[in-house]
């Protein structure tokens, strides 16, 4: 059998996450725009909900594939539909297709995480891996400094089309290195899918989201996610292999951890999908200063992780969760006080910069407690676990804003939702909205909006609640005080 090149490897499995992050910056900066062109205010929030949630329902079994099948085919088969995702996506003519595409892509993206951090854990040790984990916080990092910069530029040198293509060259380049140069060889383990509790899981979680975000029309979704989930937990319950084990939650550890995973994700995914909304259909900036305005979060994230794992060891799990979550509130707070009209937007990149490193220092003790809440045999599930809660939130988190900002629309219906569309146009489409108009438009929208900045800030003060209950875990001189789950952006 060939040998793994571990460093070319290593190069692979670090693009494709490069991938993941410079998706969520650069869609986030030109979605402004293109509602603009394609209209459809009212889906904005499914551009971002199809993705997310698509991608994080398919975690738990890709897992579970990776494990019988080998990482390889796993990886290659999520890069492949995440390529094709991301082509279709840039050849979007309509709302529409691009929520079926950005699905598409997200059904990719669900493989291309876990199972590269999978394969990270199969190709060093546990201290090698602390090592690792500064250059795969580095490149997080980085994808957050040229993301929006990138995402502004293509949308005003070529076209918002190519945000989608941008990915392609990249994911080729680690498809041909994994291909090449890592080799494993496979233990099939006699274990079956839990098909009937992944169903029920993912008609639950769609039920719910088409509930929070209904706008008064979709509310009888809400008992029916509620009769999905609590089957969904039946099952899990006497399925010999279940998606979530649901022992894993007598953990108060790993219970609370969930909780403010959740709560602390809806805020940050809101804040990557609204604030660059609001700069450029409110504040009338360009997409590149719109999409600037979360750079700081996502860049002071993988910072404050880095520093997180090292501190990890002088005070342990609970200063770093309360303190981060606390300074997350501040952020959030000053974040919903400052969108304003005559906001300087230099204090709005300060609240975000608190924002992101409350984050960093937060998500990554919480994480890291869980992992060691647990032995090896269930290390992984409760990590998987832990990272599906995050991202649900998020997706729950966005969607709720989502019906929020297009309620505000539809509650005066003298607003035509084309001027809405054309107020986010290439340029700004004022020239075709009548005063009255626009007046009335743009206040509907900030209503909406500000609205969602003080539920993000709400999101946060939830987390922070939760963290005050954070049980006292006692680190183990061997575990890993860094992991480079904790320091990506999940």
């Amino acid at each position: 059998m060939r040998k793994t090149h571990r460093p070319l490897t290593t190069v692979a499995l670090a693009l494709s996450l490069f991938m993941a992050a410079l998706e969520v910056t650069v869609v986030s900066t030109a979605m402004p725009t293109v509602v603009g062109e394609l209209g459809g205010i009212q889906s904005y929030a499914w551009v971002f909900t199809a993705y997310m949630l698509s991608s994080t329902i398919t975690v738990p079994i890709y897992g579970k594939l990776a494990d019988l099948y080998g990482r390889k085919p796993i990886i290659l088969f999520g890069i492949g539909l995440f390529l094709a995702g991301s082509i279709a996506s840039g050849l979007a003519s309509s709302m529409g297709m691009l929520i079926a595409f950005r699905t598409l892509q997200g059904l990719g993206a669900g493989a291309i995480q876990p199972v590269a951090l999978t394969m990270i854990g199969d190709l060093y040790t546990m201290e090698e891996r602390a090592r690792v984990q500064g250059a795969f916080s580095a490149v997080w990092g980085v994808a957050g400094l040229v993301g929006p910069v990138t995402g502004g530029l293509i949308v005003k040198y070529l076209s918002w089309h190519w945000i989608f293509f941008i990915n392609v060259p990249v994911g080729m380049l680690t498809f041909a290195l994994i291909v090449a140069f890592f080799h494993e060889q496979v233990q099939h383990k006699p274990q079956q899918l839990d098909y009937a509790g992944a169903g029920l899981l993912c008609a639950g979680v769609v039920a719910l989201l088409f509930g929070v975000q209904g706008v008064g029309t979709n509310l009888w979704a809400l008992p029916a996610a509620l009769v999905l989930l609590v089957a969904f937990v039946q099952v899990e319950r006497r399925a010999p292999a279940p998606v979530i084990p649901m022992t894993i939650f007598k953990h108060p550890a790993i219970a609370i951890s969930s909780v403010a995973g959740a709560l602390f994700s809806a805020a940050m995914f809101g804040a990557t999908t609204y604030v660059p909304l609001y700069v450029q259909a409110v504040l009338g900036g360009s997409p590149t200063t719109a999409g600037g305005m979360i750079t700081p979060m996502i860049v002071g994230w993988p910072l404050a992780a880095l520093f997180a794992g090292k501190l990890l060891l002088r005070t342990g799990f609970r200063p770093l969760i309360v303190g981060g979550l606390g300074l997350t509130v501040v952020g959030t707070t000053l974040m919903a006080l400052l969108l304003k009209q005559d906001a300087p937007l230099f204090a709005l990149q300060v609240a975000m910069a608190l924002f992101g490193v409350g984050l960093g220092f937060a998500s990554t003790a919480l994480l890291i407690a869980v992992q060691t809440s647990v032995g090896w045999e269930l290390r992984g599930v409760a990590t998987a676990s832990n990272m599906f809660f995050r991202t649900i939130g998020g997706v729950l988190g966005v969607g709720l804003m989502g019906g929020v900002m297009v309620s505000r629309l539809l509650a005066d219906p003298t607003i035509p939702v084309e001027a809405a569309n054309a107020l986010l146009g290439p340029e700004r489409g004022h020239a075709s909205i009548p005063e009255a108009t626009l007046r009335t438009l743009s206040g509907a929208l900030t209503s909406g909006l500000s609205i969602n900045f003080w539920l993000i800030c709400l999101f946060a003060v939830g987390a922070f609640i939760a963290g005050l209950f954070f049980p006292r875990v006692q680190r183990n001189a061997g575990t890993p005080v860094a992991t480079e789950a904790a320091a990506a952006p999940h």
